[in-house]
């Protein structure tokens, strides 16, 4: 598993680790059953205490990314093809919502705002 963290970015160090197996689970690199590293060879790994580790776990438990059996690890949950996507759509909404609020901020209209998003869509075709 592949975790990079930035020092010097603003999202807490456990958000960092959190969005980042949530990615590795969208984007099929972690699939049902794969076991993570145990919290405290993380935490060595990433050089961060185990504390920060714990709690991005937690979350991912709590959001049903990922199971925990005591003694035995934590592991990638089974997803259902729909459910994926759903979790997909709710990260890209949640993107968009502070993309939108960006663009409020800085005077950006409607019109504006689909244009960019007109332009940015087609570049990918």
């Amino acid at each position: 598993m592949n975790i990079l963290i930035s020092n010097t970015s603003k999202e807490p160090l456990f958000q960092q680790i959190k969005e980042q197996i949530k990615e590795q689970i969208f984007s099929g690199i972690l699939k049902e059953g794969d076991a993570l590293p145990s919290m405290r060879i993380l935490a060595k790994e990433l050089k961060v205490s185990v504390i920060t580790t714990k709690r991005a776990y937690e979350e991912l438990e709590q959001d049903g990314y990922v199971v925990s059996a005591v003694g035995k690890g934590t592991f990638i949950a089974g997803q259902q093809p729909h459910v994926l996507r759903e979790w997909q759509v709710r990260e890209f909404e949640n993107d968009l919502e502070l993309i939108v609020q960006r663009g409020k901020r800085i005077g950006l209209t409607k019109k504006e705002m689909i244009h960019l998003l007109e332009i940015y869509f087609e570049e990918d075709m």
